[in-house]
């Protein structure tokens, strides 16, 4: 995958988890660059940010990091093969203490 590439595809992704946060009503920050961080009740934070030079997307929770590459057509966890849009929602959820929806809207 090029760069452009790249780039096009991580730009859609946080073009629809920005709707996807706006519709569960959590705080959250996209920051220049690809950071984006969203925080919770507790003070806890989940961050996803682009990491161009590897293709990847990586995430930190209080569940640990997570690395997803775009894979047949889905960003999936480089180890676990998880897709990103649910792992996400289940991070979301056990941080927010309710069940949080973060599909990709």
């Amino acid at each position: 995958m090029t760069e452009s590439e790249y780039l096009h595809l991580t730009d859609d992704l946080f073009r629809r988890l920005e709707g996807s946060l706006e519709a569960a009503d959590l705080d959250y920050e996209l920051a220049a660059g690809g950071i984006l961080e969203i925080e919770f009740d507790d003070g806890s934070k989940i961050i996803v940010n682009r990491q161009t030079p590897m293709r990847e997307v990586w995430v930190a929770a209080k569940s640990g990091g997570f690395h997803y590459r775009w894979q047949d057509g889905a960003w999936r966890d480089s180890r676990g093969g998880d897709e990103l849009h649910a792992a996400l929602s289940a991070m979301a959820s056990g941080q927010a203490g309710r069940p949080v929806d973060l599909g990709g809207a």
